[in-house]
């Protein structure tokens, strides 16, 4: 296990021994208080795009539930009529950035998140570090009426019209404290000055959304099966910011006897990564299996069924009232 690894197990069972690692959380509060007042003030320049800017995003490190929120909004938006564009800082990718994302990016270049979202969506998406020159990029090849930021909340440098932050209330904010001692990447108080919807099946609050779990398919086709069967053996590979919550949606789908494989977040996957010395079958997620379409387009001859479970943001009204309200407060009419 990696350090990462380890702190981040120490985090998810709030381990006392986190508290030697106060004074760097002292230290980190300092440097973000500081960096946040500058572009408060005006000492260091903020971008303002020119058509309004959402950024959905979170306060704790690992996953929330972020990404297929976004997903179903850039749905819903495009329903309505609503030119919507994405834009992501690329996490995992190696550029050269910025560079537009389509259905045929790959996830090594692109990053996993940004290609599932094209994926799911075929959105017009920009990825890079540079928010400013992602964007710039985007709208120089589309005309378009929102930008939808995938995280950013903490990138100061973008201004933005609209804010929701995801809270997964199965995980919810560990020992409160700030990195490295814990996963907030800022103040809990940040919550009260953002739009923030309840990831929970059961929720205290109407803006909320779960997670509904779709039928898992095959991704790799060369194979004699054709249908799931959760009595089955599985090696599970998952590398995802919370693999907790994959582990639950194996259990509503009756998934039993499984062995686990974890992987670091955006973990660039190999063939060995996927080669055990059992011939059980893999299951993992979306997300993982972006990377693992390009392994077996490498390796054809790989025939271990390898089975996905796909899942999909499931919002209250609520958030959809919301969501037409904000952005009728911007210019934005749904045709």
């Amino acid at each position: 296990m990696s350090i990462a690894q380890h702190v981040q197990d120490a985090w998810n069972k709030k381990a006392s021994w986190l508290i030697v690692l106060r004074p760097l959380s002292l230290l980190y509060r300092l440097i973000f208080e500081i960096n946040k007042t500058l572009y408060a003030v005006g000492l260091k320049k903020k971008y303002t795009a020119p058509i309004p800017v959402m950024i959905i995003g979170n306060i704790t490190v690992g996953g929330s539930g972020k990404t297929p929120l976004l997903i179903q909004l850039v749905k819903y938006l495009q329903q309505q009529g609503v030119r919507v564009g994405v834009i992501s800082r690329g996490y995992g990718g190696k550029g050269p950035f910025p560079v537009l994302v389509n259905a045929l990016s790959e996830p090594d270049l692109a990053g996993d998140e940004p290609c599932l979202i094209v994926q799911s969506t075929h959105v017009p998406m920009a990825v890079g570090p540079n928010r400013q020159a992602s964007i710039e990029l985007l709208l120089k090849s589309e005309k378009l009426d929102l930008i939808i930021s995938d995280d950013g909340l903490q990138h100061w440098a973008l201004a933005r019209q609209i804010e929701w932050i995801v809270l997964d209330q199965n995980r919810g904010l560990g020992n409160e404290k700030l990195l490295p001692e814990g996963y907030l990447r800022e103040p809990k108080s940040r919550l009260n000055r953002s739009t923030v919807i309840e990831h929970t099946k059961i929720a205290q609050s109407q803006r909320n959304m779960h997670l509904a779990i779709g039928q898992p398919y095959l991704l790799n086709l060369n194979t004699d099966l054709n249908v799931f069967d959760p009595n089955q053996y599985f090696n599970v590979v998952v590398g995802i910011g919370f693999p907790q919550r994959f582990y639950q949606t194996l259990n509503q789908l009756n998934v039993k006897q499984y062995q686990t494989h974890e992987f670091a977040d955006h973990h660039d996957y190999q063939i060995d990564d996927l080669t055990f010395n059992n011939q059980d079958a893999i299951i993992t997620t979306e997300k993982d299996a972006v990377k693992f379409k390009v392994l077996l387009k490498q390796y054809p001859e790989f025939n271990i069924p390898i089975w996905v479970v796909p899942v999909e943001a499931v919002l209250s009204a609520d958030c959809y009232d919301l969501l037409k309200q904000q952005l009728q407060q911007v210019g934005i009419q749904f045709s």
